[in-house]
Formats: C-alpha cells, structure tokens, sequence
C-alpha cells in the first residue's frame, strides 16, 4: 500500500471521527431564526428555517447567538452537544435514557406477567 493512500485513508477516518463530536442546533419553532456561531474571532451568522438543522459545527466548542440578542448571554455549545430552538430560546437536547426495570418486594425483578 502506497503512502499517498494511507496518508488519505487515515484523513478519513480522522474527519469522520471528529464530525461525530461536532455539536448540531436544530430550529423547532415554525419561524426563521437567525443563529451566530462565534469561534474565536470568527462569527458566522445562519438562517435556520422550520425544522432545519445545522450540523457538524464548532467541534472544539462555540458560543452561539440567536436573532442578534445582545441582552443574553450567548450559550456556549461544547463538542458533541445538540441544542434546540424552542419558544424563540435556546435549550439543550436530551438523550433519552432506557429506565432501569423496577424492583418488587426485597429486591426481587417485578414480573408484568404471572409465573407459571
């Protein structure tokens, strides 16, 4: 294997990884909003229409702004978190964890159906 296809193979997988730890905004409302992604120096302002997302940004973190808020503080959005736009503010998604099956009398795993 040549180093030119390694070297390009590795590049890969380097930016899928990092894509998969790049944080995501997602707009819920049923209007625009205007979204400024900060990193560093550097602002990038966005239109996020109904039920659009953007994807993939500020992997080592940002600050994000929405509709030009100079009153708010703007929330700062770390790696792999997903915020929604929700009400005209800013919240952050939830994962939905599995719940942890119930306990019956003394620690025993409660049953939905009888036993045989």
């Amino acid at each position: 294997m040549s180093f030119k296809a390694f070297s390009a193979g590795a590049s890969a997988v380097f930016l899928l990884a990092a894509s998969a730890q790049a944080g995501s905004i997602t707009n819920r409302d049923d209007k625009d909003h205007k979204v400024t992604v900060i990193e560093g120096e550097a602002k990038k302002d966005h239109v996020l229409k109904p039920n659009a997302a953007l994807e993939g940004i500020c992997p080592k973190g940002c600050l994000i702004r929405l509709n030009d808020n100079v009153d708010d503080d703007p929330y700062e959005l770390e790696g792999s978190d997903s915020i929604s736009i929700d009400g005209g503010e800013l919240w952050q998604e939830k994962v939905d964890e599995p719940e942890a099956p119930s306990s019956g009398a003394e620690g025993q795993t409660s049953r939905t159906t009888p036993a045989p």
